[in-house]
């Protein structure tokens, strides 16, 4: 009974493999993002970016339809030219930068939905906006597979710089060269993820599964080194039990895994061991912080 409702599906059918691929390497490299995200007070910068994509997918599509290296491109520019001009209209206008950021995102989703719009069907535009986990192919897995792992190789070599950034930046941009670079590289990382995570969840899902484990790790240790790994193991979880839920009752898979991974939010808010309600509703003992 068991191994008919958890294994079977994965033993039985290749395309719940390739998505079982697929959604655990973009949560093993996109969770940790998040939990800086969170960190660093940029969680809604996530889903702006996420939204900034669009446009450029929608322009890759137009030219070459549903191409992965045209869509892919053209979703990396356009992340990273809203990333550079709400950074750049918050340092030189009176905007502050989250102000910035919703102008563009929101101009950004209206112009890429009509931009699909020109050329393609609803189907297309489904497509867009909510991916096709249970459709990955082999240049996409690839694809996914390698941003995952240009992702934790970066993680790897620069977590002191960026942990130091986040907790104080001001020190960082004193004590190395490479200071006032590191929150661009780290925004490059974040967008990368989302292109990835277009082509599985589509652009309005992706932002979900990297910023929700990340926010569940964070009710569970306040440690930067325990919330990473905890993080990608939520991420990880979610898309395998969403995926399990999904083929069982039909439903899409992946606002299925996103709704996993909101499952797990909001048991952490409840029972979280550093910030869950129980925890910090519970009497203090003497002494105790």
């Amino acid at each position: 009974m068991l191994h008919d409702l958890f294994i079977a599906p994965f033993f039985d059918y290749e395309f719940m493999r390739r998505a079982l691929i697929g959604a655990v390497a973009l949560s093993i490299s996109g969770c940790p993002l998040g939990v800086f995200l969170i960190l660093r007070r940029m969680s809604l910068a996530g889903d702006a970016l996420s939204h900034a994509i669009l446009p450029g997918a929608a322009l890759g599509y137009l030219a070459c339809g549903l191409s992965l290296p045209a869509m892919t491109f053209g979703g990396l520019l356009a992340g990273l030219a809203v990333a550079v001009a709400s950074s750049a209209a918050a340092r030189w206008t009176a905007l502050r930068e989250d102000a910035s950021l919703a102008a563009f995102y929101l101009v950004s989703l209206a112009l890429g939905v009509a931009l699909v719009s020109l050329k393609g069907s609803n189907v297309d535009l489904l497509h867009v906006l909510f991916g096709s986990v249970l459709a990955l192919d082999d240049a996409t897995l690839i694809f996914l597979a390698a941003i995952a792992s240009v992702t934790l190789a970066a993680l790897a070599l620069a977590y002191r710089a960026l942990a130091l950034d986040t907790f104080d930046p001001l020190f960082a941009r004193r004590v190395t060269p490479l200071g006032e670079w590191i929150p661009f590289a780290f925004l490059a990382l974040v967008v990368l993820n989302l292109v990835a995570g277009f082509h599985a969840l589509g652009t309005l899902m992706a932002v979900g599964i990297i910023m929700l484990p990340a926010a569940s790790a964070r009710l569970w240790t306040r440690g930067l080194t325990g919330a990473l790994p905890l993080a990608a193991a939520i991420g990880a979880a979610s898309s395998y039990f969403g995926l399990v839920l999904s083929f069982h009752s039909g439903l899409a898979a992946g606002p299925v895994i996103i709704l996993m991974a909101g499952g797990a939010y909001f048991l952490s808010l409840i029972f979280g061991k550093t910030g869950g309600v129980i925890r910090l509703r519970r009497p203090k003992r003497h002494l105790e912080g």
